[in-house]
């Protein structure tokens, strides 16, 4: 853990003070205006076609990852190289997840009964990784060469800091699961309770949609502290952690508002070790962690409830 503490101090004193107080502050304001106005939860979701959803969707994404970018250029003047592979990088990055986020599943509406639902509902995850996945891979070939597909890689990865920090988590998600907003979101493995009645094998149909929610923390990861920091520090140094911390907060405005507030943190602390690790794997572990304990969190905490 002490490893983990120095990279933080490292980066703490090496900070542009000015950029991260704007990026609180502007990710404040977009989480404002997203909570009160229902951005996310009703406006961009009540959108008629999946294209104006991916529309609406990329607008926020670039508000939230470009601007921060701008604002380091102009106001900051921080030195950064400006290539046309930075340029195309930088609107790629959010019209990509828009994309994941707003694409539909060839399998809706296309199978029909209780289990079309239940195989639709845990095959979208992963179609969408394959979406963010083959990009990626194009992507990679294209840019100068990594030591490991942006970030996954073993090598050098000591598990106890990682351990750690998810024993720190587990205080944060008792008194989470304490809380309604939290319990109307977990855990999300109510989202196939339909199939109860139909089958004496609930458990291992559980487990299955567990594993499919679990392959979306890949695709972020992957994303996030992959491809965002490992495409992007080139051109803009550590500076480059920042924007995608405030990218990554967006992506959870239609989370409880904690859990949005507490992403932004939580996205630049992972950055921060991918970048000094050289490695996402560590930072994966922990998300799958945290994300299977709000689960299991949810599911006590709607009994408890009861």
């Amino acid at each position: 853990m002490s490893t983990i503490l120095a990279y933080l101090r490292e980066y703490a004193s090496a900070i542009d003070r000015g950029l991260l107080f704007f990026c609180i502050v502007w990710i404040g304001v977009l989480i404002t205006l997203n909570y009160q106005l229902s951005i996310e939860k009703e406006l961009i979701a009540g959108l008629d076609s999946r294209l104006d959803q991916w529309l609406a969707l990329f607008l926020v994404y670039c508000s939230a990852f470009i601007i921060p970018y701008l604002f380091a250029m102009v106001v900051r003047k921080q030195w950064m190289t400006f290539t046309p592979m930075f340029w195309l990088l930088l609107f790629i990055a959010p019209a990509l997840f828009a994309l994941k986020v707003s694409i539909a599943n060839p399998l809706e509406n296309s199978m029909d009964g209780v289990w079309g639902g239940y195989l639709t509902i845990i095959t979208t995850l992963p179609f969408k990784c394959l979406v963010v996945l083959v990009p990626l891979v194009i992507l990679y070939q294209m840019l100068p060469a990594q030591s490991s597909f942006w970030g996954m890689t073993l090598r050098d990865v000591r598990w106890r800091p990682y351990c750690l920090m998810l024993a720190l988590m587990v205080p944060l998600i008792i008194f989470a699961s304490t809380q309604a907003d939290f319990l109307n979101a977990y855990p999300r493995l109510k989202q196939v309770a339909f199939i109860e009645p139909y089958t004496g094998n609930l458990l291992w149909y559980q487990l299955l949609y567990e594993i499919s929610y679990g392959i979306d923390f890949i695709t972020v990861e992957l994303f996030f502290r992959g491809f965002l920091v490992f495409a992007f520090i080139r051109y803009a140094g550590p500076a480059a952690l920042l924007p995608m911390a405030t990218f990554y907060c967006s992506i959870h405005f239609g989370k409880p508002l904690f859990e949005c507030i507490s992403s932004f943190f939580g996205g630049l602390i992972l950055g921060i070790i991918a970048h000094r690790t050289q490695s996402i794997v560590g930072g994966l572990a922990v998300h799958l962690g945290i994300a299977w304990m709000m689960e299991i969190g949810g599911y006590a905490g709607n009994l408890w409830m009861k």
